[in-house]
């Protein structure tokens, strides 16, 4: 058995394979301070039916955002990368934490979240994102970290420009 060419060459196939899947983990990460209290934030975080009106990556095109949910994002990397992304609600901490995932087991998966931490009248908006999988060692994560940057930028000025709508009919 040991002296068979297919033998080692399945085994070799086995380990190129664990060691591409044990090696094939990154992530993105992007962070803001938006100037209003994590409800408000999650507030707007949560009204996906007017993503259209200042969300430049993300839009919800089917299900709802409840644990253990199914839902498909339209989502917009840069001009002309655009995908239909299919994931999971892992976890929903009201004005804290949404927790989605999904994938291909062992090729590519990714676990995101919309964390928000409290800070003094303000907000610290983190984006984070891990990937794994063989696929992994072959992709470059880089722009959508940067699209994760843009919608952080674009839900700090939808909330600025909430903020100033207030203010303005006090």
């Amino acid at each position: 058995m040991f002296s068979s060419i297919w033998f080692w060459i399945i085994l070799a196939l086995i380990a190129i394979f664990v060691i591409l899947n044990i090696t094939g983990r990154k992530s993105v990460h992007h962070e803001i301070i938006i100037n209003a209290s994590p409800e408000n934030v999650w507030a707007v975080l949560m009204d996906t039916d007017n993503y259209s009106s200042w969300n430049p990556v993300m839009k919800l095109v089917d299900g709802e955002i409840k644990e253990g949910n199914r839902v498909k994002y339209h989502f917009t990397q840069d001009e002309g990368n655009e995908y239909e992304i299919p994931s999971t609600v892992k976890k929903v901490v009201s004005n804290k934490l949404l927790n989605q995932g999904g994938g291909m087991p062992f090729i590519l998966t990714f676990d995101h979240q919309y964390i928000l931490e409290p800070l003094e009248n303000r907000t610290k908006m983190v984006i984070h994102e891990d990937y794994t999988g063989i696929g992994v060692n072959f992709w470059n994560p880089k722009p959508v970290g940067k699209a994760y940057g843009r919608l952080n930028e674009a839900l700090k000025k939808r909330i600025d420009s909430l903020n100033n709508w207030n203010e303005g009919n006090k």
